[in-house]
């Protein structure tokens, strides 16, 4: 009977988990902290910001002196080289030594100075691209949080628009019992019933589907329905959209939207590269020095004895220093070619910049269309609505009093959740628009941490 018991608490406790859970609601700005948190692709990328980031380190490194050390074993067979007195001899011995050398570049064309600096553009381009692909995510994840406030209100129009059907097929019953109404006013009651109830359908299974689409944009396991806080809808004061008339947004937007950015990274790293393929034609020279001794069976004393190991790691030492020059005289021109694919390489970064910011350009002009767009729509929308509203209670009454029939009465009542609908869709879609024209004004739409300059600058 314990057992039991015990066994019954943990489905209360496992239900009532599963309740709380289902009753967990969403705001946007939980929607897009835990998209960008869960998103697979953003993993990705911050793992290519990682490997630039160690390539930059790296390439300090760089400069850093080569130093290695060296053993070598060997017995020798035959005929060969007496390391004591250069002599031929025939006769087996081994040998081994020990030397440690180091080198350090004193010139090179500046290519590692230009390779940190290239390598650092590198690192920030892949850092804003990560960015831009976060707000991207967070913009998606927006607009799928009011495509399901779209559905919801539609669904509720529609169970209004049920309703009233509802009511009046009632109303038709009661007037055919009472003689007052024929048998075929019911059938027309009745399909319109239905054709609103098919409408309640459609908009449930849209709402559903707009809630499966912000799950999976969020990666929102084990869930396949959100329950959200709709957004306070804000009207664009007069000022903001007197602001949003000038290609202000457009300068401003230039500094801070990361896939420009990006391209202006990525332009000055490709200038960078070019300059080390230009210091490649230049002469090198760097410093070396070196320390090293060894042991040979051969090296005997006046007795003929192999001297000791002790006393030849003393004796044989021997240190070394001096300077490498290297000139480049000729590689087949595939160095001067470097230099060219290069300066094509720059050419295309630059282009790319360009076309950037054309687009960005572009975007901004075509969300301050929409916005003067959907202030008017807006103000059409609301006094169509008001004026359907006022057409589909006229015709209720006529329907009410037998002077219109139920096809009439369908027709306004049709007019009427059209112009809901039309209503709902443009404050949405304006309160959309606005957000994005906020963003690129450089207004705080959504959390998300911009990297840091580090030092960065856009000088070369």
């Amino acid at each position: 009977m314990k057992v039991l018991f015990e066994i019954l608490v943990i489905i209360a406790v496992l239900t009532f988990s599963q309740l709380v859970f289902s009753q967990d609601t969403w705001t946007l700005d939980d929607c897009v902290a835990y998209a960008l948190e869960h998103n697979l692709q953003l993993n990705d990328l911050e793992y290519t910001v990682d490997a630039n980031r160690e390539t930059y380190r790296q390439s300090f490194r760089e400069l850093l002196p080569a130093v290695q050390g060296t053993s070598e074993y060997s017995i020798r067979f035959g005929r060969s080289v007496d390391p004591n007195d250069n002599s031929f001899i025939d006769t087996d011995f081994f040998s081994n030594s020990y030397a440690l050398e180091a080198s350090v570049d004193l010139f090179q064309g500046f290519q590692k100075q230009n390779a940190i600096k290239a390598s650092k553009f590198l690192f920030k381009a892949a850092e804003e691209e990560t960015l831009q692909q976060k707000y991207l995510l967070a913009f998606r994840v927006m607009q799928a949080f009011y495509d399901i406030q779209f559905f919801e209100g539609s669904l509720k129009i529609a169970q209004e628009q049920e309703g009233i059907s509802q009511s009046n097929f009632d109303l038709v019953e009661k007037q055919i019992e009472l003689g007052l109404m024929a048998g075929a006013d019911l059938y027309e009651a009745e399909s319109i019933l239905l054709t609103d109830k098919l409408s309640v359908t459609r908009a449930s299974n849209q709402l559903i589907a707009a809630k499966l689409a912000l799950v999976q944009e969020m990666n929102l396991t084990d869930a396949d329905d959100i329950t959200i806080v709709p957004e306070v809808e804000r009207e664009m004061e007069a000022a903001e959209s007197v602001a949003m008339q000038s290609d202000s947004i457009y300068q401003q937007a230039q500094d801070f939207i990361p896939i420009v950015k990006a391209a202006r990274y990525r332009t000055l790293a490709a200038e960078k590269q070019l300059a080390i393929e230009r210091g490649k034609l230049y002469p090198s020279l760097s410093l070396f020095g070196g320390y090293g001794t060894g042991y040979f069976e051969t090296i005997t004393d006046g007795e003929g004895k192999t001297i000791p190991f002790r006393e030849q790691f003393k004796d044989n030492t021997y240190q070394v220093v001096g300077i490498s020059l290297n000139i480049p005289i000729t590689d087949g021109w595939s160095a001067r070619s470097r230099v060219k694919q290069q300066k094509i390489a720059r050419l295309r970064a630059e282009n790319d910049l360009n076309l950037q910011e054309q687009q960005l350009f572009q975007v901004i002009q075509q969300l301050v269309q929409q916005a003067n767009a959907f202030e008017v729509e807006q103000q059409q929308t609301i006094k169509n609505t008001k004026a359907q509203s006022l057409a589909f209670q006229v015709a209720q009454k006529r329907y009410e009093k037998g002077l219109i029939n139920a096809i009439e009465l369908y027709t306004a009542k049709n007019l009427f959740a059209t112009a809901q609908n039309q209503n709902l869709q443009v404050r949405l879609s304006a309160a959309v628009n606005k957000s994005t024209l906020d963003f690129y004004r450089g207004l705080s739409v959504f959390n998300i941490k911009a990297p840091s300059a580090e030092g960065v600058s856009n000088k070369n």
